[in-house]
């Protein structure tokens, strides 16, 4: 029988493996690539994100009610948290042989978002599947199944980064609304 996820609860995701020497230059050569599109890029994962979890609008006062994603996309707001994400991405693949700079990074990350922004943290996951998809899409040739691979485990330890942030900062469950 399938255990549901408590009131409160923070999901707790695997700790992967970590990064071989491999992966993380895997990760740095892909990146450069896609960082070169920085802007085009984070709007279209932010994009992606909010049409196919449009839930994950809630937290952003300036476009929550928006439909179209034309109209997302040519969002002030939306165009600014976009730059932040790719930026923050970029601070974690720079930093990728620096845990101290990667904890750092994780810790403003999760704390603003558990404490200021009041987010769910089950969004951190979502919004790691949809990085996959999009680069996967706009860059085939450049995420073969080894680096994407890669990226999936990447993104995977950011996660329970993340997650372990909101556990030590007793985050507890605001809302329920998840659709």
């Amino acid at each position: 029988m399938e255990r549901m996820q408590g009131e409160g609860e923070v999901d707790h995701l695997e700790q992967p493996s970590p990064l071989t020497d491999k992966e993380r230059v895997i990760i740095q050569d892909s990146w450069a690539q896609v960082y070169q599109n920085c802007d085009d890029v984070g709007v279209a994962i932010l994009v992606r994100l909010f049409v196919n979890f449009p839930s994950s609008k809630q937290y952003f006062s300036q476009f929550k009610h928006i439909e179209e994603p034309e109209e997302l996309e040519r969002s002030t707001q939306l165009r600014k948290h976009a730059r932040r994400v790719m930026n923050a991405i970029n601070t974690l693949v720079e930093s990728i042989d620096d845990s101290d700079k990667v904890a750092s990074v994780l810790k403003l990350v999760g704390k603003a978002h558990a404490l200021r922004h009041k987010v769910e943290p089950v969004y951190f996951k979502i919004l790691s599947g949809v990085i996959l998809e999009v680069l996967g899409e706009e860059f085939p040739e450049v995420v073969t199944p080894e680096v994407g691979a890669a990226w999936t485990k990447l993104l995977a330890t950011v996660c329970c980064g993340i997650t372990a942030i909101y556990e030590e900062v007793g985050w507890t469950k605001l809302s329920t609304s998840t659709g």
